[in-house]
């Protein structure tokens, strides 16, 4: 099952992979293949096309860069509804590294995928090398979660044309300026049979994670077992992860390191993507440098 058909100019995966229950995890990879491999997670409602900047950064770095679907996104595929919570995440994590060769990854999550990162390293569902979290921790603001809910959740109905759309996304991101073009929002919505235009996420999947209160106690405790380099990246602009939640989470967690990118909001790889591949790759060099 999907949101419907995908649009013309749609970018069509590079890869696929068998994920938890053989559901198809849909991605696409960068570089060299023997270089350090890199996992890059995006957040909830996005899809790999958040990273095509830095996986193609990365990969110019001698990085192996790899950016996949989370189930129930993009053209990865859906599950019942009650299988999209963090442990099924986790396990498609496993699955896609263990079909890249098992090796010892270099985790990168935003917001949603941060938290299946810092869940899988944690509660030592795998082992990796790094972490690095985009605009994710513990200590999350309400309001800016709720923020989240509420563009996920607006027109269930669909939208009529790709300028709803375009409003939609600019109503989000107002510090973002408007695409002069409406192509690019194919890869984030399909045709429906009813003639609109729909997200490309399963609606399904926004009520199968649970308590949240739950959830950050979880991540709170994932956070003190944390046993590898660490680096925390923060959107200055950031209504989701404060300051006070930066800090906080380097208090628990003191031997990671910090970058506050001024001019970015939550989505930081898409609002200044030179900066974020520069601060990644400045961390990895150090802790897990490419040949």
């Amino acid at each position: 099952m999907s949101a419907g058909e995908r649009l013309p100019g749609t970018p069509t995966p590079m890869h696929t992979w068998s994920g938890a229950g053989g559901l198809t995890i849909a991605g696409d990879t960068w570089g060299d293949p023997n270089g350090p491999l890199v996992v890059l997670q995006h957040g909830g409602g996005q899809t790999r096309h958040a990273w095509k900047g830095a996986g193609e950064t990365l990969g110019n770095a001698g990085y192996h860069a790899v950016a996949f679907d989370a189930r129930g996104h993009g053209d990865s595929g859906w599950a019942p509804a009650d299988e999209y919570g963090q442990d099924y995440m986790v396990k498609d994590l496993s699955c896609v590294v263990e079909a890249l060769g098992g090796k010892r990854p270099i985790l990168v999550g935003a917001s949603m995928g941060g938290g299946v990162s810092l869940i899988a390293i944690g509660e030592s569902h795998l082992e990796a090398s790094a972490l690095v979290l985009v605009d994710m921790a513990p200590q999350m603001e309400a309001e800016g979660a709720r923020r989240i809910q509420a563009f996920m959740n607006q027109k269930p109905e669909g939208f009529n044309t790709l300028q709803e759309v375009a409003d939609a996304i600019a109503n989000y991101q107002p510090h973002r300026p408007r695409p002069r073009l409406l192509d690019g929002l194919a890869k984030n919505v399909r045709l429906g049979a009813d003639g609109k235009y729909h997200w490309h996420w399963d609606p399904a999947r926004r009520r199968s994670w649970g308590d949240r209160t739950a959830y950050r106690e979880r991540l709170h405790a994932c956070a003190n077992h944390l046993n590898v380099p660490t680096l925390l990246i923060r959107g200055g602009l950031s209504d989701v992860l404060s300051e006070a939640g930066a800090q906080s989470f380097l208090k628990q967690c003191p031997h990671a390191e910090y970058v506050n990118v001024a001019n970015a909001a939550h989505m930081v790889a898409g609002d200044r993507n030179d900066i974020f591949a520069e601060s990644v790759i400045a961390f990895l060099k150090r802790v897990a440098p490419a040949r």
